[in-house]
């Protein structure tokens, strides 16, 4: 069977050689007026970046800023999602009172001690972000007081799973509007006084 074909020449790996990447696109513009569906970073195109409860919080930091994001699922050995952490769950006060109540090292503190787990997690349907406005979603953030938001839909079973997430940030990138990344509150008076200009 294998001698109808015959190997392939290979040739030696030159020094200081790059690799392939996806162009840096830069994010598509909208405004507030066009569809919610084109912030939402859906998780069928893109994959999710995930860690486990039982992870550092520096290890969590570190994927965040390795693959650009703001956000990772908790999720179990069951690959089922159990939590979210955000950038603000690691820099906030939230750490910083846990090693104060547990008496432990920065090193000791894990994921599940700062993430939001998912009994606490409120998630839009995806029925429902597909006739939204960008403008919509804003105003739910902004209401939420939160930075991020999942997007579930439900299978013929009526089973949820995690479909997307909306990023204010990345809202605010789309709407080409600079913003801090820190305070919530902040950010969407941001995103108000730079659209009314």
């Amino acid at each position: 069977m294998l001698r109808d074909y015959t190997a392939l020449t290979q040739k030696g790996l030159a020094a200081a050689v790059g690799y392939a990447q996806p162009p840096a696109n830069a994010p598509e513009r909208v405004t507030l007026a066009d569809p919610a569906i084109r912030v939402m970073t859906d998780f069928r195109a893109v994959t999710a970046v995930v860690i486990l409860p039982g992870d550092a919080v520096d290890e969590a930091h570190h994927r965040m800023i390795q693959r650009g994001v703001r956000s990772l699922l908790v999720v179990n050995q069951d690959r089922d999602v159990v939590g979210l952490i955000t950038a603000t769950d690691i820099l906030g006060e939230k750490p910083m009172q846990v090693i104060s109540q547990r008496g432990i090292r920065r090193g000791e503190l894990l994921v599940r001690d700062v993430m939001t787990p998912h009994d606490r997690l409120e998630a839009l349907d995806l029925a429902d972000v597909r006739t939204a406005k960008v403008g919509h979603i804003v105003t739910t953030l902004r209401k939420a007081g939160r930075q991020h938001t999942l997007v579930v839909e439900q299978d013929a079973h009526a089973a949820q799973s995690v479909r997307g997430l909306f990023s204010a940030t990345q809202i605010a990138r789309q709407l080409g509007v600079a913003i801090p990344t820190t305070e919530v509150a902040h950010t969407f008076a941001e995103i108000e006084s730079q659209l009314a200009r």
